[in-house]
């Protein structure tokens, strides 16, 4: 590239950067991209790492997920959970049987101490192969650190934080992007080489053009396992007092205890519906015999009857009114079903799959599909993968830029506009997002506080001093 090319381009971004507005855009990126940037780098690695779960936890934990000789007839249920109790003293909370015959059977034990033990068995002599902590296998531990549940309740509502600022990072970024001066270079092309400036902030431009949807679209389906704004969205896509969809019919009592309790992991529109309550087993007559529940290897052939996909989980009964619930959510979101059977009769009281929720909630369980790799397959998870990639790219190359721009010994921060007005405009409009989102809005709050007691009066003061 020639020197006059070179000269072209620093004179272009130059008279963008003399534009009050685009001043005021690029200091809300800049502070966007400083808190969200290592939370972008961590949730990418995280994320790629989380598309092939079951491949991945398949592999590390064979030894507890996989049975050698499937020559046998499996035993009953009942004995595979008598031989977990031996070596994990306590009650069963939950079961998996076994997807295929060379899978291993997963049960959960409430432990004495009220801990979850998973205890893997084989289902063909119920031998004890393991057991470990409940969801703490290698990709539940990735997918805790993904979300920062794996640091506590305040963490967690860090990303949800985190996730508003990315949003706020895309679109002020393709403000920046946007060709101004009948400029050419840089807007699908790079200028210049990886030893100067602008061409990292070409490259940091272009790959966020081609996946700035992409990464918009992940903090936004992130966003539905947020503590406060998802909780609200869930209770908007179900839209029923109850929890249930309008679409299910529900003419049972219903519990206290909400499914995500019982199961510790579902489908996000089923997280807060409480499960109902069995009722074959109530007596009016005096001296009336209590009937007896049917037994888990009975509600397994029940289940397994009505057609539920193999690979569903089993909740256990919570005391005298507590049902058999079975729920499954595989990639094909056609197959997502919860069935919940009376513990004493095995009558069906509730069977609900994706088809019957509303409309927002069909919706969101395919964004979320689509966001966890799971709805297009293979496609699916290249896709995710190669937008994981970028954006660590994307992160990298914003650091590289920052630090060939920057004053020796300072941060950084773009210039203020000349036209302060224009940045009061910028704060304005954010501030609906603030509002959307209102955890988003207090740390915008907290930034523009920031930078001006840390940053803009200390720089007048600075300026006024000299003068």
């Amino acid at each position: 590239m020639t020197q006059s090319t070179n000269s072209s381009a620093a004179v272009a971004d130059g008279n963008k950067g003399n534009n009050s507005l685009y001043r005021a855009v690029w200091r809300w990126h800049f502070y966007a991209g400083l808190f969200v940037l290592p939370f972008l780098i961590m949730m990418s690695i995280t994320g790629a790492a989380y598309i092939y779960r079951d491949e991945i936890d398949d592999w590390y934990h064979s030894d507890l997920k996989f049975v050698e000789d499937t020559s046998g007839t499996p035993v009953s249920m009942e004995q595979q959970i008598e031989a977990a109790q031996k070596v994990v003293p306590g009650s069963p909370a939950k079961v998996t049987p076994p997807a295929s015959a060379d899978r291993s059977t997963e049960i959960v034990m409430t432990t004495e101490q009220g801990t979850r033990e998973a205890v893997y068995v084989d289902p063909y002599n119920a031998k004890v192969l393991g057991h470990m902590p409940d969801r703490t296998t290698l990709m539940w531990t990735v997918r805790h650190i993904h979300s920062l549940v794996e640091f506590g309740t305040i963490p967690n509502y860090v990303i949800e934080i985190a996730a508003g600022w990315v949003v706020l990072l895309v679109l002020t970024g393709m403000y920046l992007w946007w060709p101004r001066n009948a400029q050419k270079g840089g807007v699908v092309s790079l200028r210049d080489t990886p030893k100067r400036r602008i061409w990292w902030r070409d490259a940091h431009a272009v790959t966020g053009l081609f996946i700035g949807v992409f990464i918009l679209f992940m903090a936004a389906t992130g966003m539905f396992w947020s503590p406060l704004w998802g909780k609200y969205a869930n209770k908007f896509a179900n839209g029923t007092p109850n929890g249930y969809p309008s679409g299910v019919r529900v003419d049972v009592p219903l519990s206290t205890v909400p499914m995500i309790d019982a199961f510790g992991d579902t489908s996000w529109t089923n997280e807060n519906i409480p499960l109902p309550q069995s009722v074959d087993g109530n007596t009016t007559a005096e001296n009336a015999v209590k009937p007896k529940p049917i037994g888990i290897d009975a509600a397994i052939a029940d289940f397994n009857a009505m057609g539920i996909k193999p690979g569903y989980t089993v909740a256990m009964p919570r005391g005298e009114t507590g049902v058999y619930s079975a729920s499954v959510y595989p990639n094909d979101l056609d197959q997502q079903r919860v069935i919940h059977l009376d513990q004493y009769s095995g009558r069906p009281l509730i069977d609900m799959g994706y088809h019957d929720y509303g409309f927002f909630g069909r919706l969101m369980e395919l964004a979320i599909n689509i966001h966890m790799g799971q709805e297009f397959g293979v496609a699916n998870q290249l896709g995710l993968l190669a937008v994981c990639a970028l954006i660590i790219f994307m992160s990298i190359s914003a650091g590289v830029m920052w630090w060939k721009r920057r004053p020796s010994g300072a941060l950084g921060v773009p210039p203020m506009p000349r036209d302060t007005r224009k940045l009061a405009v910028v704060t304005a409009i954010l501030a609906i997002g603030g509002i959307i989102y209102p955890t988003v809005g207090a740390s915008m709050i907290v930034v523009w506080l920031l930078d001006r007691y840390l940053v803009v009066l200390p720089q007048r003061k600075l300026r006024e001093s000299r003068a």
